[in-house]
């Protein structure tokens, strides 16, 4: 045998065996008088009989950015999967996987949100910054309305007592306004 066969030739230009003989019978193929395929001619024959722009070889791959990549680490770690190596890339599978979370996570909130189960973040931060200011504010008038009572229960001067209690309430305030980190 001079040449090569079918399924050396497929496998040689990475082609399926299907595919040589219909180039074979299409006659878009050299071939040896004992049947079998002259690569280097059939190779020629074919290079100048393709399109470069349809082949796999000229399509580029467009480069996945680092953020997308390190996304899909991170959601398929938040659930509990296996997440790529750092360099190592994503498989295809793994993007997949990852999408498909993604979007059941959409879902839910969209469905949550419909729902009314959501909370407006801006609505709620105001929300209790308006009841801590309130709060705050019926503390700092507090020691206004009760200090002639206590004076006048303990014998003593309601001026003095207010200026006291006033101290004590802005102290405890202060000390509540300090941030405190809990871990």
């Amino acid at each position: 045998m001079q040449g090569m066969s079918e399924r050396q030739y497929a496998a040689h230009v990475g082609l399926s065996r299907g595919a040589i003989q219909k180039a074979k019978a299409a006659d878009r193929l050299i071939l040896h008088e004992d049947g079998s395929i002259d690569a280097a001619a059939s190779d020629r024959l074919r290079a100048e009989a393709t399109d470069p722009s349809k082949t796999r070889k000229a399509q580029k791959l467009k480069p996945v950015p680092e953020a997308a990549v390190s996304a899909v680490g991170d959601t398929l770690r938040e659930q509990g999967m296996a997440a790529p190596v750092a360099g190592g890339g994503t498989t295809f599978l793994q993007a997949k996987t990852a999408h498909e979370v993604l979007k059941a996570q959409e879902r839910r909130i969209r469905l949550a949100k419909l729902k009314g189960e959501l909370v407006d973040r801006d609505r709620a931060t105001a929300l209790v910054f308006r009841l801590a200011r309130e709060e705050r504010d019926a503390w700092v008038n507090w020691p206004a309305r009760v200090a002639a009572l206590m004076a006048a229960e303990l014998g003593t001067e309601t001026a003095a007592m207010q200026k006291v209690l006033e101290a004590h309430v802005r102290a405890n305030l202060e000390e509540l306004a300090q941030p405190r980190i809990a871990l």
